[in-house]
C-alpha cells in the first residue's frame, strides 16, 4: 500500500511538471517578461503638471510604467524619437503602429526586430488594444538594459549608487507633460546566508520523521508537522497575492484574474499545503502521504521558482524585500521538511508492515 502511494505522488508530480511546462510559453507571453528579481530601483518622483485622473506608478519589480487616465481628455506617451507612441482616453487604449517604441518595448530588453512599418516620421496609425484606462509598458528610458553594471557600481558595488534620474514624456493635446524617476542600484543580499537559514530550518523540520509514528512523540511531530505545513502554505499564498499586487493587479476581480492567469500553480499547491496540514492535524488515514506529496509540491512551485528573492535587492512585491525572503524561506523549510519528514514516516511504516522473511528449514537429524 505504501509503494502505491509513493507511486501516485510520483505521477501526480510528473503530471504538475509536464502542466507547468506546457503553460510556460502563453503564461510567458501574457505576462511578459516579469522578472523574478533586481537590484535596481525604478521609482516614480513626479509627474508634472499634475492633472486629475491622471497618475503613474511602477510595476513588476520596475519593469514597467503603468499609467491610469480616468479623466476627459486622452494623454498620450512619447516615443523614443519624439513620435505619439500610445494614448491613454476614456475611449481606451491605443498604440500607434508606427511607433518604433510599439516593437521595441514588447521585451525588457527591447531587442524586437522593427517592422517595415516602423518609422516615427510617419502619421500615427492608432490601432485600439484595449477598453480600459490603464496601459502598462516596459520603457528603456527608465531601465538598466546593460549586462554589466554601471562603472560606479563596479568600483564600489557594496555601495547604493543613483544611475540616472529619467523622463518619459507626455503630451495632452498640445499641452507637454513629463513622468520624472529615478532609477538606483541597491547591493544585492547575501544568498548563501538565506540558503543556509533556510537548509538548517528544513533538516531540523524533516528530523521530526525520525520519531516513530506509533509513540507519543510520533503523534506530536505528526502535529507539529501538519502546523508547520498551514504555515508554509500561507507563506506561498502571501507571496503569490504579493506578486500579482506588484503586477499591478487592481480589486479582487483584477487580483484574481491574475492570480488564476499567471500564477495558478503557487495558489493551488498554497492551498493545498493549508488542506494537508489541517488533514494531518486531525490525524487522518494517509496523512504522512499528504505531508510528502504536499511538502513536495510546495517546496518545488511556491519555494524554488521565487528562490532567486534570496539574491535579488527588490523583490516583485509591495513589501520590502526582506519580508519577500522570508516568506519564501519559510516556503522552503516546511515544504522541503513536511516532504522529508513524510517519506521518513512512510519508510519506517514499510518497514514495520513488510513480512518477515520466512525462517529456512533445518535438516532433521536421524
Amino acid at each position: 500500500m505504501i509503494r502505491d502511494l509513493l507511486a501516485r505522488a510520483g505521477l501526480v508530480l510528473a503530471a504538475a511538471l509536464a502542466a507547468t511546462l506546457a503553460l510556460a510559453g502563453p503564461a510567458a507571453a501574457h505576462g511578459a517578461d516579469a522578472p523574478d528579481g533586481t537590484d535596481y530601483r525604478t521609482e516614480v518622483t513626479a509627474v508634472t503638471p499634475a492633472r486629475a485622473g491622471l497618475s503613474v506608478r511602477v510595476v513588476e519589480a520596475g519593469a514597467r510604467l503603468e499609467l491610469t487616465n480616468t479623466g476627459d481628455h486622452a494623454v498620450e506617451v512619447v516615443g523614443y524619437s519624439g513620435e505619439p507612441y500610445l494614448r491613454v482616453g476614456p475611449d481606451g487604449v491605443y498604440e500607434n503602429v508606427r511607433s518604433p517604441a510599439t516593437y521595441l518595448n514588447r521585451t525588457i530588453a527591447g531587442d524586437t526586430r522593427l517592422p517595415a512599418e516602423a518609422d516615427p516620421a510617419a502619421p500615427p496609425d492608432w490601432r485600439r488594444v484595449d477598453d480600459s484606462s490603464t496601459v502598462r509598458w516596459h520603457d528603456q528610458r527608465a531601465l538598466w538594459r546593460e549586462s554589466a553594471p554601471p562603472s560606479q557600481v563596479r568600483a564600489a558595488p557594496d555601495r547604493e549608487h543613483r544611475v540616472r534620474d529619467w523622463v518619459v514624456p507626455l503630451r495632452a493635446g498640445a499641452e507637454p507633460m513629463e513622468i520624472r524617476g529615478t532609477l538606483d542600484w541597491v547591493p544585492p543580499p547575501d544568498a548563501y546566508a538565506w540558503w543556509v537559514v533556510a537548509t538548517v530550518g528544513l533538516l531540523a523540520v524533516g528530523a521530526l520523521g525520525l520519531l516513530p509514528a506509533g509513540s507519543a512523540p510520533g503523534a506530536r511531530a505528526l502535529a507539529g508537522l501538519g502546523g508547520l505545513l498551514v504555515l508554509g502554505g500561507v507563506a506561498a499564498v502571501a507571496f503569490t497575492v504579493g506578486r500579482e499586487l506588484d503586477a499591478g493587479a487592481r480589486g479582487v476581480g483584477g487580483l484574481l484574474a491574475g492570480l488564476l492567469g499567471g500564477q495558478v500553480w503557487a495558489l493551488l499547491t498554497g492551498l493545498g499545503a493549508i488542506a494537508a496540514g489541517v488533514y494531518a492535524l486531525a490525524r487522518r488515514p494517509a496523512a504522512d502521504f499528504a505531508l510528502a506529496l504536499a511538502g513536495a509540491c510546495l517546496a518545488l512551485f511556491a519555494g524554488v521558482a521565487n528562490a532567486a528573492v534570496f539574491a535579488r535587492a527588490v523583490a516583485p512585491v509591495p513589501w520590502p524585500a526582506t519580508a519577500a525572503r522570508i516568506l519564501v524561506a519559510v516556503v522552503l523549510v516546511t515544504g522541503v521538511g513536511a516532504a522529508a519528514a513524510g517519506a521518513l514516516r512512510l519508510h519506517a511504516a514499510s518497514r514495520r508492515h513488510s513480512p518477515s522473511p520466512t525462517p529456512a528449514p533445518t535438516a532433521s537429524r536421524p
